[in-house]
């Protein structure tokens, strides 16, 4: 009697640990991320993507190649949907979706806004590019584990899109256009 309560308690933990495995398999290495900007007339910009961690590695130059285009996350496509007209840098965006990629060089950055939508990130179309904008590269103080974009919204139409990871801030100037 012990013995088959023992099997049943063993077969029990192995079905449940194998749940938890599979379940844990589901999920994307790199957990999700938004970033929102909200301008004061209600419009919205709103960037999804993934953020991969560093964990040890060494990223730009290393993990993520200078002058290749990278995708800007990890995993799925990152994804920016605007219900306004922008000026990003000095490209006229319109209204609508987009995926984001960039190309990362030692001093210099571009932002790269693709037409094409709903792609894995490594699928880059260059002829699907709307625009590729250069963007300024500094030093964060401190490393950052998680990849990450944000924006600093520095007036009514207007704000500042960070892309932040290890020691690397990249950043440009995004307008809503009326």
């Amino acid at each position: 009697m012990k013995k088959s309560r023992v099997w049943i308690l063993t077969v029990v933990t192995i079905a449940v640990l194998a749940a938890i495995v599979v379940a844990q398999g589901n999920k994307p290495l790199s957990p999700p991320g938004e970033a929102t900007l909200k301008f004061d007339d209600g419009k919205t910009v709103t960037i999804k993507y993934s953020r991969p961690s560093m964990r040890g590695r060494k990223i730009f130059g290393g993990l993520v190649p200078y002058n290749e285009v990278w995708r800007t996350g990890a995993n799925a496509a990152t994804s920016l949907k605007t219900d306004v007209a922008l000026m990003i840098g000095n490209a006229s965006v319109p209204a609508g979706s987009y995926t984001l990629y960039t190309l990362p060089a030692e001093k210099s950055w571009k932002l790269i806004i693709n037409k094409q939508t709903g792609q894995w990130g490594t699928e880059y179309n260059q002829s699907q590019d709307l625009a590729r904008v250069d963007m300024t590269v500094g030093q964060r103080s401190s490393p950052l584990e998680e990849f990450t974009i944000s924006f600093d919204k520095t007036g009514g139409t207007s704000a500042t899109l960070k892309l932040e990871w290890d020691t690397t801030l990249a950043t440009v100037n995004v307008q809503e256009k009326k």
